[in-house]
């Protein structure tokens, strides 16, 4: 494989945290950086040796930046992405695709036209854990699909969403389930299939700010299956997430990307307790950046060998659209007070 180029847009803390990821991938190399806040941008290039750019052209005229790492305001990530794709650059995007569905399209569109290939983060799915548990659903292991949990427990105090004026905003961020969580509502339709409908509510209770700092959602998945999916950044002082798959034939719980409980009619009982937690957990839950870069590097290495071989990412666009489907249709059912219908 050859060696590729990348380039981060937003030097933030994800920012950082793909720059760390990076690093951590052979054949990949940090070539470039630029943000809206030169200083932020060269601070982040100074620690990582690469060169910062004055502006988003200047890093996409680069030849030696092959792959463009979006990490910027949510709201943002369509417009951005459209345009390095444009430049001919593959794309790394930070969770969610965007924040409507629209801007999803737009940007899928885009990325066809250009030809470039494209991964939206879901850095979970690459967890031990979470392999496991596809294997055993794969092996039918736990029968068939009954009733799943994605639960994101999470604390987050008015001086994070003060930290930027984009923060906690429906243009530019969405609200905890947008933000903190997207990756467990994802993880929960990549174990149990697509989902048909979503009755949900949704309340601000301890943040000033526009968006939810709870949600609650009820789902049920085409197959019949159910599910509840909770999302908080007001739960003091922070939990682990945690996803909760029931079959026919027992159930599994994953708990930041660790089986904590393996139950199955079949075998032995697995793992659990809280020793199996992921050691940076705590860190996650309380604050942002508490996030062990491993995962991501794993999906950006998927990205190359997609790239090198031609193939689909194991996190496609798509699957980030459907995924951002089922948020939408949150937010819509708690405005509504209504059950929302998902397109088949």
């Amino acid at each position: 494989m050859k060696e590729n180029g990348f380039g981060i847009v937003g030097a933030g803390v994800i920012g950082t945290l793909h720059a760390e990821a990076i690093g951590l991938v052979p054949g990949a190399r940090l070539a470039a950086v630029t943000d809206v806040v030169p200083e932020s941008a060269k601070d982040l290039a100074g620690r990582y040796g690469c060169t910062a750019e004055p502006d988003l052209a200047a890093l996409l005229a680069r030849p030696d930046v092959d792959v463009v790492s979006v990490c910027v305001p949510s709201g943002l990530h369509a417009e951005v992405a459209a345009m390095a794709a444009a430049a001919g650059k593959h794309l790394v995007i930070e969770k969610p695709i965007d924040v409507t569905l629209e801007a999803a399209d737009r940007l899928i569109a885009a990325a066809g036209a250009a030809g470039v290939t494209m991964t939206v983060i879901s850095q979970h799915r690459f967890d031990a854990g979470l392999g496991e548990l596809r294997r055993l659903l794969e092996s039918g292991a736990l029968g068939t699909l009954l009733l799943g949990e994605a639960s994101t427990k999470w604390y987050r105090t008015q001086g994070y969403y003060d930290s930027a004026q984009w923060r906690g905003t429906w243009a530019m961020d969405g609200g905890s389930l947008m933000n903190q969580g997207v990756h467990y509502v994802d993880l929960l339709r990549w174990c149990m299939g697509p989902v048909a409908e979503v009755t949900a509510v949704c309340a601000t209770q301890a943040h000033q700010v526009e968006v939810e700092d709870t949600a609650l959602a009820i789902v049920r998945f085409a197959s019949g299956a159910l599910a509840t999916i909770v999302s908080s950044t007001a739960v003091y002082p922070g939990f682990s997430q945690r996803l909760e798959i029931t079959g026919t034939e027992g159930t599994v719980v994953v708990e930041d990307g660790r089986i904590v409980l393996r139950a199955l009619r079949s075998g032995p009982p697995g793992p659990g307790g809280p020793a199996e937690q992921a050691a940076a957990a705590a860190d996650a839950a309380a604050h942002a950046g508490g996030i062990d870069p491993a995962s991501h590097a794993a999906q950006i290495a998927d990205l190359l060998g997609a790239i090198d071989r031609g193939r689909q990412p194991s996190v496609t666009a798509q699957s980030a659209r459907d995924t951002l489907e089922i948020v939408c249709a949150v937010y819509d059912s708690a405005r509504s007070g209504r059950t929302v219908v998902l397109q088949a």
